[in-house]
């Protein structure tokens, strides 16, 4: 007569389908045999969350490039510290 699988088991392996799909899918992971959802990102104790965009002129960006280049740090970096040397010109007045 052929092979006959039960509904109940057809749909038993459709939700287990559908349950790992889910789970691989969303980012959880298997810890002492529970799913907890994956971590996004690195953990800081200073996050940047202000983007800000600015247009430099030639000489600008010759010496921003200059230092981050020297000490070896991100253009992003090297704009932050530039920042926190403006700060100690704000505390001398």
């Amino acid at each position: 007569m052929g092979f006959l699988v039960s509904k109940t088991k057809i749909n038993i392996l459709i939700l287990t389908f559908w349950a790992t799909y889910y789970i691989l899918i969303m980012g959880y992971k298997i810890q002492g045999g529970e799913y907890v959802p994956k971590k996004v990102g690195r953990p800081t104790d200073n996050p940047k969350g202000k983007p800000i965009h600015v247009r430099l002129d030639k000489k600008s960006d010759e010496i921003l490039n200059k230092y981050c280049n020297e000490y070896k740090v991100s253009r992003a970096e090297g704009i932050r510290r530039g920042i926190n040397k403006l700060e100690s010109d704000l505390k001398k007045k």
